[in-house]
């Protein structure tokens, strides 16, 4: 186990991240880092630490998805046909995407972390724009939802399928991802939105949760310790998301992912 002192960190970025994936999505930019950091500690190698980090990571935030979901019932209620839709794919693409990252070389998954990092960044700096910043103005009046062709359903489908794979394979970022397609959909109530966003990545983490648990890329002693963390963080955001603006804490995050990014970029390209 680490010392002290990073578990207590270890705690309080995963307390933070279960709040910040309850509000919009990119818990992962804060757990992934800190848990490379103490992998490294532990004495893992580089690719294989960010690999163990990444399953840590996805078992740590899993529960957390479902105590936002039980803070956001009544909204996850009003739109239980599009969650019914959608379910089926996250689980499939969560399965697979999971699979890729843990049966494939770890100087791969090494390789990609900067990439990852920047574009999850990326995506949750551009949220706004990406989920429409009207709606979200709007986030408190009812708004009619259009019908759809069977065309469009079939795309939202694949679309949810993909966002999947890319959740099973990294995670940060796929709550981002998510809420743009449910604004596609005609959908403009926030609340309703996280709620349904919030059991599709529980669908999503927990096929993951079970293939790294095969796979045996889980630190588990790290991973409960932060899982309560994470619990206690997601729920209070969500019973609280209401009353609480949470731009500060996305632009924290913002400034973290890209410094972070730049890190392994920097990393990476001076590693002899």
């Amino acid at each position: 186990m680490p010392d002290i002192s990073q578990c207590i960190w270890l705690c309080l970025a995963a307390a933070v991240a279960g709040g910040v994936n309850a509000l919009a999505g990119g818990g992962t930019l804060l757990t992934f880092p800190a848990l490379i950091a103490a992998m490294r500690a532990l004495g893992y190698e580089e690719d294989l630490a960010a690999v163990l980090a990444n399953g840590t990571s996805t078992v740590a935030l899993a529960p957390a998805s479902f105590s936002s979901a039980w803070a956001y019932r009544q909204d996850l209620m009003k739109e239980w046909k599009w969650l019914k839709l959608l379910i089926g794919p996250s689980i499939v693409g969560g399965v697979l995407g999971t699979w890729l990252v843990t049966s494939t070389n770890p100087k791969y998954f090494g390789a990609l972390v900067p990439w990852l990092i920047f574009g999850a960044s990326l995506l949750f700096a551009l949220q706004p724009l990406l989920t429409k910043k009207k709606a979200i103005e709007k986030a408190d009046l009812p708004q009619p939802v259009p019908e759809h062709s069977l065309g469009k359903l079939m795309a939202i489908v694949l679309f949810q399928f993909m966002v999947a794979i890319y959740g099973g394979y990294f995670g940060a970022g796929i709550g981002i991802l998510m809420l743009s397609a449910l604004s596609l959909i005609g959908l403009s109530n926030m609340h309703e939105m996280n709620a349904i966003k919030t059991v599709l990545a529980g669908c999503i983490n927990c096929m993951s949760v079970l293939v790294f648990t095969y796979k045996q890329k889980i630190h588990w002693p790290i991973a409960a310790m932060m899982m309560a963390s994470a619990i206690a963080g997601g729920y209070l955001a969500a019973a609280f998301g209401r009353k609480v603006k949470p731009i500060y804490i996305r632009w924290l995050v913002i400034v973290i992912g890209f410094t972070l990014s730049a890190w392994y970029f920097y990393q990476r390209f001076t590693a002899k």
